[in-house]
């Protein structure tokens, strides 16, 4: 029986594709400029024209026999619709999941970016046999995705797992989404750039020599890791804060263990471990004690694995017909 399936994970950016074997490998990868300006069809037929490309790389007869997408959100993975991701103008309320569909004529399945790399690192990374898990995942914004005794927790309004807007400071920081003292203005990597900039700023500092601008969360985890104790403590503000969120929802969803993914999780233990060390003071002992705080296995995979596992789904969905 042919196997072979295609995952795909849509960016503001970037389209990263990947062809997904029957043992599920990824054993062919595409990336394309998304060029979202150019609409939705001029988007769905450079997918096709790079599907066909992998699905060339297939041997022996097989066939690309399903396809998984996914997208930054809002999205209604029941229509297939993206409905207005901020930084997809041109493809809002697009019906992307059935544009495909057509054009491929394959079983198509649309899926947030989010929810999509959770289930990859649930059935092919971190998660593999764990019960329920949180995915969290920390770059520009911080997002979570909630896996309950196998099943993607989606909440009555499809807008469960916004952890970067628990409120930590109501005090704090301004945060885009109205609020202020939120989880994402403390960990985002546009924070962490902030931060650091303020405290050069109040120490009367400029930045250390030969350090490019703009200053990017990625600078600020690379001087923390050469020492620099600005950004020591700009890092160790945001694992705490990371820290703390999760101290809340292991409260909230008794849940072991989280999951974190994301361009600002390549930071490691220089993240994590602050957030493993304050979660005792913000959960009960006994709660606290079960909470496993570890970085994705799968990095920039997990999405593309996690659509492939919805494209055999929708395989499956369209056998049963």
């Amino acid at each position: 029986m042919n196997g072979w399936v295609a995952g795909v994970d849509l960016g503001a950016t970037k389209i990263a594709l990947g062809l997904i074997a029957p043992d599920d490998r990824i054993v062919a990868y595409r990336r394309i400029a998304t060029e979202g300006h150019a609409g939705g069809t001029a988007v769905v037929e450079r997918i096709a024209r790079s599907v066909a490309e992998l699905e060339a790389e297939i041997p022996g007869e097989g066939w690309i026999a399903a396809l998984g997408i996914c997208s930054p959100g809002p999205v209604d993975h029941q229509t297939g619709m993206v409905i207005d991701p901020p930084n997809l103008k041109r493809l809002h309320h697009t019906p992307l999941r059935d544009m495909l569909a057509e054009r491929l004529g394959v079983p198509v399945s649309l899926e947030h970016d989010a929810k999509a790399a959770a289930l990859g690192e649930f059935y092919y990374g971190a998660g593999r046999g764990e019960p329920s898990m949180v995915y969290i995942v920390v770059g520009t914004g911080v997002g979570a995705a909630i896996i309950v005794d196998g099943q993607l927790h989606r909440g009555m309004h499809n807008a469960a797992g916004e952890i970067g807007h628990i409120t930590l400071d109501r005090y704090g920081e301004p945060c885009v989404c109205g609020s202020q003292g939120c989880v994402e203005t403390f960990v985002a990597g546009p924070w962490l750039a902030r931060r650091y900039q303020r405290a050069l700023e109040q120490k009367g500092r400029v930045a250390p020599v030969g350090l490019g601008e703009p200053i990017t969360g990625e600078t600020v985890a690379s001087l923390a890791e050469d020492g620099d104790p600005l950004a020591v403590e700009v890092m160790t503000g945001a694992g705490e804060a990371l820290g703390i969120a999760i101290a809340s929802m292991a409260m909230i969803l008794d849940i072991d263990l989280y999951v974190i993914g994301g361009s600002v999780a390549r930071c490691g233990d220089m993240l994590l471990d602050p957030a493993r060390q304050i979660v005792p003071r913000y959960s009960h002992q006994s709660v606290a004690a079960c909470v496993r705080i570890v970085c994705t296995e799968l990095g920039e995979d997990g999405p593309i694995l996690g659509c492939g596992w919805l494209a055999r789904q929708a395989l499956e969905r369209s056998s049963a017909r």
